[in-house]
């Protein structure tokens, strides 16, 4: 029985073959039963590339993959899919996301369409590959560290799948991101309660801002997101048994109008006690309400605590942009610089001055309704020599 040879009489493999214009052909059944063929024009990897040819893997290059493929099940290419198609693949089985993480994975869709990262086939990324591409989201792109950490929440989770249903052997995106990208992140500061006290004394005696007093004293003492805040009615406040009720927050879509939205996390619907002074506090926004002549109703709430001028429930922006005067007014008059105050660093503030206290760290991740415990671990990082200096005094050390 004659054995097939190429055209430089070496010996052909079964499922090889050399066609009429030279190139190599091999032909295999995948893990599905489905005959495929793949060519190349060369056998070997050190048969020399045709003048004017780009360098492909050689035939028995590629055999090899594909004998490994079908030895682990592995689908060989990766399915064919894409990065982009893997991705569009595993945002598909995320059902009853809320609105902002349908936008985020929309803003990533959008980057890997216009990317040729996107289009690489998914087998062929390399981890050295994802790493080059985060790098050069940074450094070329100019994406922020935070930007860059949701895209790859993205991507890692994707290739796992990927893995995880055997189109590859290796997730490439399993690795910290901290040792590839450097952290750009503006990290949120919290106040001394030096600069809590005189920015909340400045808001009181304020002719203008103390209207806006009770609302900015409730962020400080009790460490709400601002949209929770924002999303409180009066059936929320209850003054008998002294709690708020969190299982919502506003938000609002552009020029989309409002809506009602679960809290940021699971974790972030909780019930917190009320202070006297934050019970005060409600007390007076409630009995000074101005609400318009027909309450809004919004996703089935109304009661709404604070609306602006045009008597629309205010929402996270006007509260950003009403801190901004406030520090910008206190600086013109005391002619110094307060340190950049927003309604979360009240909220960081307040998770500081309680981590700085002694508050046992799972009753503060209740209360700040963190999903994880280090996220509330993380405020102790903002500890300095004076506390460390404070809490070996009390513990009479040395």
């Amino acid at each position: 029985m004659n054995k097939r040879r190429d055209n430089r009489g070496r010996l052909l493999h079964n499922g090889e073959f050399q066609m009429h214009d030279g190139r190599y052909r091999f032909k295999y059944t995948d893990t599905f039963g489905q005959e495929k063929v793949v060519y190349s024009l060369r056998l070997d990897h050190n048969d020399p590339v045709p003048p004017g040819k780009k360098r492909t893997p050689a035939l028995r290059d590629m055999e090899k993959q594909i004998q490994a493929d079908l030895f682990d099940h592995i689908a060989t290419n990766g399915g064919n899919l894409t990065v982009l198609d893997l991705v569009e693949k595993y945002i598909s089985t995320k059902t009853n996301v809320r609105f902002t993480t349908q936008k985020g994975y929309k803003t990533i869709t959008n980057i890997l369409k216009n990317d040729p990262f996107g289009h690489k086939r998914i087998d062929t990324v390399r981890l050295s590959d994802a790493k080059l591409w985060l790098i050069k989201l940074q450094q070329k792109d100019g994406r922020g560290y935070s930007s860059i950490h949701s895209i790859r929440g993205v991507l890692r989770p994707a290739f796992q799948m990927a893995v995880d249903d055997d189109l590859i052997r290796k997730n490439p995106f399993g690795f910290q991101l901290v040792e590839v990208i450097v952290n750009d992140s503006v990290r949120r500061k919290a106040l001394s309660r030096e600069d809590e006290r005189k920015f909340l004394k400045f808001v009181k005696e304020d002719p203008h801002f103390c209207k806006y007093y009770e609302g900015v004293y409730i962020l400080f003492k009790t460490g709400m997101r601002i949209s929770e805040f924002c999303g409180l009615t009066i059936s929320d406040i209850d003054f008998e048994e002294h709690s708020i009720n969190i299982d919502h927050q506003l938000m609002k879509m552009g020029s989309g109008g409002y809506y009602i939205q679960k809290t940021k996390t699971d974790s972030g619907t909780r019930v917190i006690p009320m202070t006297p002074d934050v019970e005060e506090c409600f007390r007076k926004i409630v009995e000074n309400r101005n609400p318009p002549r027909k309450e809004p109703i919004i996703d089935g709430k109304t009661g709404f605590l604070y609306f602006d001028k045009d008597g629309k429930v205010m929402y996270s922006l006007h509260w950003e942009k009403y801190f901004q005067h406030i520090r910008e007014k206190y600086n013109s008059i005391y002619k110094v610089e307060m340190p950049v105050v927003t309604p979360h660093v009240c909220r960081h503030t307040y998770c500081s001055n309680m981590a700085k206290s002694g508050m046992n760290p799972k009753t503060l991740q209740y209360l700040m309704g963190h999903s994880e415990i280090g996220v509330t671990l993380n405020t102790y990082t903002h500890t300095s020599y004076e506390d460390a200096k404070a809490e070996i005094s009390k513990l009479g050390i040395g």
